[in-house]
């Protein structure tokens, strides 16, 4: 079974906001349980209007990356703990400076 740590970015199935259809998309990995399952921020090409939204650029990655030409957005509002089963790989790593932006309680880890 393939570990996940905080700061990679996966492609998942994922429902926003939990609700409409399961769509593989990317998500930023905030926290592993022990037995797995990812703890995530959605990710969207889009920020949300009622909810944070941070952006996120190739320039944030050290390794890997998203397929975008334009700023994608982690959304930070809609943290979701996903099935292992839900994770179809991973996409990148994303540097330290990013992760504490998206989620600032990561510098003390």
């Amino acid at each position: 079974m393939t570990q996940y740590s905080t700061g990679d970015v996966i492609l998942a199935r994922i429902r926003i906001k939990g609700r409409g259809e399961m769509k593989v998309r990317p998500a930023v990995v905030i926290h592993t349980s022990a037995g797995g399952d990812p703890l995530v921020y959605p990710v969207s090409h889009a920020p949300s209007w009622d909810q944070p939204s941070i952006p996120l650029t190739l320039h944030d990655f050290t390794e890997g990356g998203l397929d975008i030409m334009d700023e994608s957005y982690v959304l930070t509002g809609q943290v979701q703990k996903i099935g292992i089963s839900a994770v179809i790989g991973k996409k990148g790593r994303l540097s330290r400076e990013a992760m504490e932006a998206i989620c600032p309680e990561s510098e003390s880890r």
